[in-house]
């Protein structure tokens, strides 16, 4: 049986990307390649007004994310609920410019800047030798979040490709840099030899992937479709799952990696309860920084006897 670091995901040739049907993406990749290599403190600063020019400017994700803080922050006032939505923004903009980072840059160099909290759960669960579920969410941090922790751990990553195949060839061999297999997600056969393999597998449950394998339970109190994967795969090998969350720092002190204890009966057998059990983890993890989530994407779509994207005013 091989191992994850003799099962590298293989690299992806960039020179058949030269075409000029291409030349826009690699204008925005060498952007993001020279914001990459400047000072941390401008590349926090210049993250945040990319964020606040996409506010102004997205208006369909601006539309989504209104959509999404209204529905699960129902408690703050309008103009809290305004303040959090141009928060997110420009969390999310410094996201942009941290994958960059994640993409372009020796991660080593932010080592002294990242703390680990419960990194000794970690420990105790890949030492049983049944491979170990990190179930994780999208936060804006999410690329260099994950990037991090492979300093200190080594796992293996789940992925939703992108529709442009060069963005897709960078993030894919960026990513072959730092984890050991790089799954595309829709490829549950790796993602369980992985696990089987007794590797660490990173994985995000908390998109909107339709009807198809999910069931409905609340997130944030909102009805939301829910994948069963992260059921199966715990149930795969008998693998021990943790939850994993990673944050920014206030005033660009660096970041916190946070790994939860063995979530303990899980799976139960209930997939419903176990979507129900991870949506609430998930959900406490956001509530401590949920400016930095990844509220532009549409995670209500589905909606139980409803046309898709029916919350998004898209039908």
């Amino acid at each position: 049986m091989l191992n994850a670091q003799q099962q590298k995901t293989p690299r992806t040739p960039l020179r058949q990307f030269a075409g000029p049907r291409y030349w826009p993406a690699w204008l925005g990749l060498g952007i993001l390649w020279l914001i990459a290599h400047l000072p941390y403190a401008l590349q926090l600063r210049l993250g945040a007004g990319i964020g606040a020019l996409a506010y102004r400017f997205g208006k369909r994700r601006r539309a989504i994310c209104e959509e999404n803080i209204s529905l699960c922050f129902p408690d703050l006032s309008i103009e809290e609920q305004e303040q959090l939505i141009r928060e997110t923004f420009r969390a999310n903009g410094i996201g942009v410019i941290e994958a960059a980072i994640a993409w372009s840059c020796n991660p080593e160099s932010l080592r002294s800047r990242v703390s680990i909290e419960g990194s000794e759960h970690l420990e105790a669960a890949m030492k049983l030798g049944r491979g170990v579920l990190l179930i994780g969410g999208h936060y804006s941090t999410l690329e260099l979040g994950g990037t991090l922790l492979s300093l200190f751990h080594p796992m293996n990553v789940t992925y939703r490709a992108h529709k442009n195949p060069l963005i897709e060839a960078v993030m894919t061999n960026s990513r072959a840099k730092h984890f050991a297999r790089v799954i595309e997600r829709e490829d549950v056969r790796q993602a369980m030899r992985s696990l089987k393999d007794g590797d660490t597998l990173w994985f995000a449950p908390d998109q909107d992937y339709g009807a198809r394998h999910s069931v409905f339970v609340p997130f944030f109190g909102v009805e939301a479709a829910t994948i069963t994967a992260t059921s199966r795969f715990a149930r795969m090998n008998d693998s021990p799952a943790l939850m994993f969350s990673h944050t920014r720092n206030p005033a660009g002190s660096g970041y916190t990696l946070s790994i939860g204890p063995v979530l303990e009966g899980f799976p139960s057998g209930d997939d419903e309860v176990d979507a129900r059990r991870i949506n609430a983890e998930l959900e406490s993890r956001i509530r401590q920084y949920p400016e930095q989530y990844l509220w532009l994407h549409r995670r209500f779509k589905t909606q139980r006897d409803k046309p898709s994207a029916h919350l998004y005013g898209e039908n």
